[in-house]
């Protein structure tokens, strides 16, 4: 860290001596750094100090591309941002024989030099408060495991997947056993697809590595909501996870309600078309930040939103690189003449969207979607029905939670069918289905009250609302 960063850093805590400070210690992935970006914006609300730490490539990401809120007019939350190393940063390969990230996997290494500048930053800060707490990502373990050294110190494992989920990967690693007295939910996860095929070896490795939590983990957060997800937190309580039972399920982490000051003057270009248009009649496309289409892909959906007839935003950019400030980015090529035939009927938005209020306005009725954990919560929480397409990782599991579990989306493809090519046909199928059928209209309905009760869930007295009370209290007892 340079020293005129240090020296901030220093004065910053040395102003706010306080009772109690939280750490937060974010992985590099986008939607693992938006998450925990989110729920900064709750704890803070409490008036608690909040260091965000990271290095300064991808704390800045994270601040570019939040939606709903602005981090930077909390004036409780600091970012501590260490220099970033040299590291590969290669483009995505669209034509990969699996669609895992596995450009990313530098990045994915580059936070171990962390260890030891966030060593030192909690060197400085324990002895001004009578308590750090330190809540940090499953993949930031071994980052944090000086916690240890300091009395005053707890660790909390942020988990950034459902609790559904990640209960499944526990269930499936005891051999899937009957769950006592509870035939349906022993039923929804035999619905999940194996894990193999899922994460490449080297992941995986990267992913045990981390183990080293269980033994100072003080408990587990999670950014699912009880409205859906309680019977599997109340597994996770019963089976323990990452060493703890404690569990607290304190989302959605994402805004709820999108205000209109936030939008004063600088709206994107496509809530200024989705304003044009009628309620629930476009379907929001859209596959992460971690994914790549080939050219025949990009055809076949081209061809198929086309053929549906119906309107569309649809996002179409490659997978970031590891960084995304660095370098050419391809440009996708779309079927000649697509853009002019279509103009009336759907836009294609080539940057960063502003997913989260695309997802909030009245106008969207549908969301083709990867299903990583971040798109499926924001389109649980504004009650949207997915049309799902997993790629890699926790995805296939989301897509189950979705289609099975809830009951709020269709499926495109089936997961076991991967290597295939999604034909126009099928994908043209899968968008008239939830937009325009009986079936998708009884979707649309579920998914509208299920977004109204995880809405309701953050208000005081509701369920989400109640668990960060509990942790609040739990942290500042």
């Amino acid at each position: 860290m340079q020293q005129s960063q240090k020296l901030d850093n220093l004065l910053i805590i040395n102003m706010e001596t306080k009772e109690m400070v939280v750490l937060v210690v974010p992985f590099v992935a986008q939607g693992h750094l938006n998450q925990l970006l989110h729920l900064s914006r709750l704890l803070s609300s409490y008036n608690l100090p909040i260091h965000i730490v990271g290095t300064t490539t991808h704390n800045r990401q994270a601040k570019l591309r939040i939606h709903g809120w602005d981090p930077t007019s909390a004036t409780n939350i600091h970012f501590h941002e260490f220099e970033t190393p040299n590291f590969e940063s290669p483009p995505p390969d669209p034509n990969a024989s699996d669609k895992f990230p596995s450009h990313l996997l530098p990045s994915f290494h580059l936070p171990s030099h962390l260890r030891e500048p966030f060593a030192k930053l909690l060197a400085d800060i324990a002895p001004t408060t009578r308590r750090v707490i330190i809540i940090h990502d499953y993949l930031m373990s071994t980052v944090v495991q000086d916690v240890v050294s300091y009395e005053n110190a707890e660790a909390y494992v942020f988990h950034c997947a459902s609790a559904f989920t990640t209960f499944s990967y526990l269930w499936e690693e005891k051999g899937k056993p009957c769950l006592e007295d509870d035939d349906e939910s022993y039923k929804q996860l035999t619905k999940v697809p194996a894990f193999e095929g899922t994460i490449p070896a080297e992941f995986i490795e990267f992913i045990m590595s981390h183990q080293v939590c269980n033994t100072f983990n003080s408990g587990n957060l999670h950014d699912t909501c009880n409205v859906f997800d309680r019977k599997f937190i109340d597994f996770l309580a019963k089976e323990g996870l990452s060493g703890n039972t404690k569990q607290w399920a304190m989302g959605p982490f994402n805004p709820v309600a999108i205000s209109d000051k936030e939008n004063l003057g600088k709206r994107h270009m496509s809530l200024e078309w989705l304003d044009k248009q009628a309620q629930d009649s476009v379907i929001y496309v859209s596959f992460g930040t971690t994914t790549s289409l080939s050219d025949d892909e990009i055809r076949e959906l081209a061809n198929g939103l086309e053929k549906s007839k119906q309107k569309f935003i649809w996002v179409i950019r490659d997978a970031d690189k590891g960084d995304i400030f660095n370098g050419e980015v391809r440009r996708v090529e779309l079927p000649k003449g697509f853009e002019e035939r279509l103009q009336e009927k759907g836009l294609v938005v080539r940057e960063w969207a502003p997913q989260l209020e695309i997802l909030a306005h009245p106008s969207t009725g549908g969301f083709m979607s990867h299903c990583g954990w971040n798109s499926s919560m924001e389109s649980i929480t504004m009650g949207v029905p997915m049309a799902t397409w997993p790629m890699h990782s926790d995805q296939p599991r989301n897509a189950v939670l979705v289609t099975e579990v809830l009951k709020t989306g269709i499926s495109v493809r089936d997961w076991e069918l991967r290597g295939e090519l999604v034909t126009s046909s099928t994908i043209e199928t899968s968008i008239r289905k939830l937009m325009a059928s009986d079936e998708g209209d009884a979707i649309r309905k579920r998914a509208a009250k299920l977004g109204n009760d995880v809405r309701r869930s953050v208000e005081k007295g509701g369920v989400t609302g109640m668990e960060i009370d509990s942790f609040i209290a739990h942290i500042t007892r």
